[in-house]
């Protein structure tokens, strides 16, 4: 009886073994959801101090205003909430869509009051938005 131990072929095997390649790759995964986050911290800014801009040659701009205590003006019509806002911005893009829309907002707005106006207008359909500022 004879037994053979290895086989007839000494051939060379062609596949390549993924398994470490496979680890490497989960590993690269998890370093970079790691460092992603601490890339994106935010930073310290000082903001610029606006300049002489030229006026809008617009005649026919709408006015948005927003009080120190956070009330709404559309055109001289007082505003009793951003949904109000958003129905009559509506009717106004619906009208003229290329209308020009002037924010005017007292500097002791929050930030977060003149955010929810922008984004509400924009949920209206404006596409023309501006910031009103004054010369220093």
């Amino acid at each position: 009886m004879a037994m053979k131990t290895g086989g007839d072929n000494d051939e060379v095997m062609s596949e390549i073994n993924v398994t470490p390649l496979v680890d490497v790759m989960l590993v690269l995964v998890i370093v970079f959801l790691v460092t992603a986050p601490l890339l994106t911290q935010s930073m310290n800014v000082n903001l610029p101090k606006t300049g002489a801009v030229a006026a809008s040659d617009d005649n026919k701009s709408t006015p948005i205003g927003i009080d120190a205590q956070g009330r709404i003006v559309l055109d001289k019509t007082e505003i009793a909430d951003l949904a109000q806002l958003e129905a009559k911005l509506r009717e106004a893009v619906q009208q003229n869509p290329e209308g020009l829309y002037i924010v005017h907002a007292d500097q002791a707005v929050s930030y977060a009051v003149v955010a929810k106006v922008l984004a509400t207008a924009h949920k209206a359909g404006v596409n023309r938005l501006s910031l009103a500022t004054v010369q220093e």
